[in-house]
Order: C-alpha cells, then sequence, then structure tokens
C-alpha cells in the first residue's frame, strides 16, 4: 500500500524487533494481490493473501480468476482474501458483491485454502453466503459484528479475528465479543494501516503494532501475553498452515500457574472434553507420546516455588498414577511450591479404597468434577466407566475435605445440566462451587 512506501524496509524490520514470527498480507484489489505476492516471495517471514475486496467487486472477470488461481499455485499464498461484502460504502453494486462473494468463496473450496473475510453491515448476506458455500475454515477479519453474528461464524468453522478498535475507549461491545471467543477460535491482527491501536491511535498502523492489540486482549481475558501470543500463534499456524506447531508438553505454563500433563487416559468420557478435538489447550499441545516418568516430571518442572501452583491436569484423569503423583507432589511440597489436583473424582473407585489420606500434606487444593445434579445426568454426560459414578463423585468431595485444605467442586455448564441443584448439593457438602463455560477450558 501507498502507505507504506517512503518506508517498507524499515516496517519489515520493525516486525523482527517486535517479535512476530510471520505475517500475512493480504491484497484486496488486482495490483494489491499482485503486491501482496511480491512481498512474500521478497522477505522469508511474510506471506499473502489473495482475494478481491467488495469495493472492487465491479471490476471482477474471468481473467483476474485465472490469475488468482495461479497465484494460490505458490506455497508463499495461504488463504483467499479479502473477499467478502461492504453495504457501508457500495462502492460496487449489491448484486454484484454477493455474486463474486459467492464465486471466490468457490474458488477457495476448490483449491482447499481458507478465507478471510470482509464484512460491513451486511450481516445477513455473508452469513447465507458463506453458509451455502459449505465453507469450514477461514476468518472474520478485523471483526466488528455482534455476538450472533460471531457465534454463527465460529459454528461454520471459522475464526475470529480482533485488531486495533478493541483498544479504543467506547468498544464496549466488541470487548464483550472478544472476552468470549473460545480460545481456539481467536486470531488477531493490524489491518495495517488502519485501525491502529492505543497508544498509537492517529498514527500509520503497521505490523509490529499487533503486539498492543495482544497486550489488551490478554488483560481483558485474564490471561498474560505470553498465553495470548502462544494461542494466537497456534491458530494462526494450523489455519494457514504456516511453520511448526509445538510438539506434546508434559509441563505447560498458563497465566503464572505450572500444569502437568501426566497421563491422555481417563475413566470419563465427557461430551464437552476438548480432547476429542483439538490437541491444544491455550497454545500448548497436551498430545502425550508416553507417559512421563517421575523424573521426567521433575526435570519438566524445575523450581516449582517460581509458580503460584503446581497443577495435576492434563488431557487423563491423573489420580490414574497416583504412585507418581504423590512422589511428585512430595518433591514439590519439599521445594517449597503448592500443589492442586484437577480430578475427576474418581480415585477412589479407581483404586478400590480411599486415597485421600494418602494425598493429605501432600496437596494444598484440589478441584473435583461433578458436572451433574444427579446420576441420569452425569451418566449422559461424563459418560464414566464405573456405574453409580455420581453418588461416589459426591461422597469423594464430601471426603476430600477432610484431609486437603482447600476443595472446590466444578460443573460445566451445559443444557440439561441444572446448575441450582449442583449448587444446593455443593452447598450440603460445604464446598464452593465453580461454573465454567462451556468454551473455557484453562
Amino acid at each position: 500500500m501507498d502507505a507504506f512506501d517512503s518506508d517498507r524496509e524499515e516496517v519489515a524490520k520493525r516486525v523482527q524487533e517486535a517479535g512476530l514470527e510471520a505475517v500475512i498480507t493480504i491484497g484486496s484489489d488486482f495490483q494489491g494481490c499482485k503486491g501482496a505476492v511480491e512481498l512474500a516471495g521478497k522477505y522469508d517471514f511474510v506471506y499473502a493473501a489473495v482475494g478481491i475486496h467488495p469495493h472492487d467487486a465491479k471490476d471482477f472477470n474471468e481473467e483476474i480468476l485465472d490469475q488468482l488461481k495461479a497465484w494460490v499455485k505458490s506455497n508463499k499464498v495461504v488463504a483467499v482474501g479479502e473477499i467478502g461484502l461492504d453495504y457501508h460504502y457500495d462502492h460496487s453494486p449489491r448484486d454484484i458483491q454477493r455474486e463474486v462473494f459467492a464465486r471466490q468463496l468457490r474458488f477457495a473450496k476448490e483449491m482447499d485454502l481458507p478465507v478471510v473475510i470482509h464484512s460491513r453491515e451486511a450481516k445477513e448476506d455473508t452469513l447465507r453466503i458463506l453458509e451455502e458455500s459449505g465453507i469450514e475454515k477461514g476468518v472474520m477479519h478485523c471483526f466488528s459484528g455482534d455476538r450472533e453474528m460471531a457465534e454463527k461464524a465460529m459454528a461454520m468453522g471459522l475464526h475470529i479475528s480482533i485488531a486495533g478498535p478493541v483498544t479504543f475507549k467506547n468498544a464496549t461491545g466488541l470487548r464483550d465479543i472478544a472476552k468470549r471467543i473460545p480460545d481456539e477460535r481467536l486470531l488477531v491482527e493490524t489491518d495495517a494501516p488502519y485501525l491502529t491501536p492505543e497508544p498509537y491511535r492517529g498514527k500509520r498502523n503497521e505490523p509490529a503494532f499487533v503486539v498492543n492489540t495482544a497486550k489488551f486482549l490478554a488483560e481483558l481475558r485474564g490471561v498474560s501475553l505470553e498465553d495470548i501470543d502462544r494461542i494466537t500463534t497456534v491458530n494462526a499456524k494450523l489455519l494457514f498452515k504456516i511453520g511448526d506447531l509445538p510438539e506434546g508438553e508434559i509441563a505447560y505454563k498458563i497465566r503464572d500457574s505450572l500444569y502437568l500433563n501426566v497421563t491422555s487416559k481417563c475413566t470419563s468420557r465427557c461430551t464437552f472434553c476438548v480432547k476429542f478435538h483439538t490437541d491444544f489447550v491455550k497454545g500448548h499441545n497436551l498430545r502425550l507420546e508416553h507417559e512421563p516418568s517421575e523424573e521426567e516430571l521433575k526435570h519438566a518442572i524445575g523450581d516449582p516455588a517460581r509458580y503460584k501452583e503446581v497443577v495435576f491436569c492434563g488431557y487423563g484423569e491423573p489420580l490414574l498414577r497416583l504412585d507418581v503423583v504423590k512422589a511428585v507432589a512430595s518433591w514439590i511440597k519439599e521445594k517449597g511450591g503448592k500443589v492442586r489436583i484437577n480430578t475427576n473424582g474418581h480415585g477412589n473407585l479407581i483404586h478400590k479404597r480411599n486415597i485421600l489420606p494418602e494425598l493429605q500434606g501432600l496437596v494444598d487444593s484440589m478441584s473435583i468434577s461433578l458436572d451433574a445434579q444427579d446420576e441420569e445426568t452425569y451418566q449422559r454426560v461424563c459418560r464414566p466407566a464405573f456405574k453409580n459414578a455420581f453418588s461416589e463423585v459426591v461422597n469423594f468431595i464430601r471426603e476430600a475435605k477432610s484431609h486437603i485444605p482447600d476443595v472446590q467442586a466444578t460443573v460445566v455448564a451445559l443444557e440439561g445440566v441444572d446448575i441450582d441443584r449442583c449448587r444446593q448439593i455443593t452447598d450440603k457438602l460445604g464446598v464452593k462451587l465453580r461454573v465454567r463455560r462451556l468454551d473455557v477450558v484453562g
């Protein structure tokens, strides 16, 4: 774009100085696509998306489509976009916008590429055309729609990308949406040279400023910048097939806690469990190649006193490996760390004895999944390996209070789960109840 003609090299240097691993530069008209492809060829860390913006839909023809097809054969072209609808400016007639949008969606599907979608004051038509296209991968670029639009787009498999306006003082609606986007659907962008985030608002935007938007998102969502960095990087790599993905981790940091991934095995098959549709939690790969030994876990932890707490969690039920949990927990306590266990409450069923006295003095806090108000609902939602598991979980919570200083029960807000009745159970047990949204993990 013209805004970068005088200092494009300096902008590229600032990209790397800011710690960005890759940048996708997006075409919108024919010349913009040509320039994006050329930039991607010049810089190793730059990739391109090619497509015709709704403003320029009136100029779309077969010759342009043929050139788009030629460009996407390059491995540096990772998406079709920016395409979509814009009913605010109407620089192209709306019927032509809709036709060109649908054609480019078909083209992207044929090429097996994700799409980058622009939608302004065109919610209903955008969603209808997307649904009719059968597109299942892409991003709602620089999202400015409402919550319903975001939810419908994500239901189709699309990501929601947040840009600089989320930092603006009057962006209350966008902030509410940005807080609610599930980790695995979140992306962050600049839309440079436009929509510069605070504190640079009013100046020309550039890729390095994405860090400011990421910092704001981290605070908004109650996580660290490191978490947002990792989450959005993994999402971008998965969506656009750029770079290498992280390998499976046995110790992974979220906020200021360290989580231990001791097993992928579990005695429940919960309908809401994230492991059935992704390897990643907050950008961490939790798919284990093997169950880590006691020594491997200690090595991965390092100094446990560095963390607020060390949490036995991961993709499976940690108490399946009771001996390892006890040995590592004892070592953590000796080193001045704090220990928490996240469990489904099946420990006594698994080992056919009351294991809680064995954890006394080793565990500072325990989070136990209640997840239902009665046996029938529990069997449907959690699909446990044991009969009468619900009553045993309730008994486990009751017994845990006698041995663990801090005990809480958790429940995921699902259709058919009566939160009020769950709270009545935990009130009688004398423990706190934490209610989790379905799409919040970690």
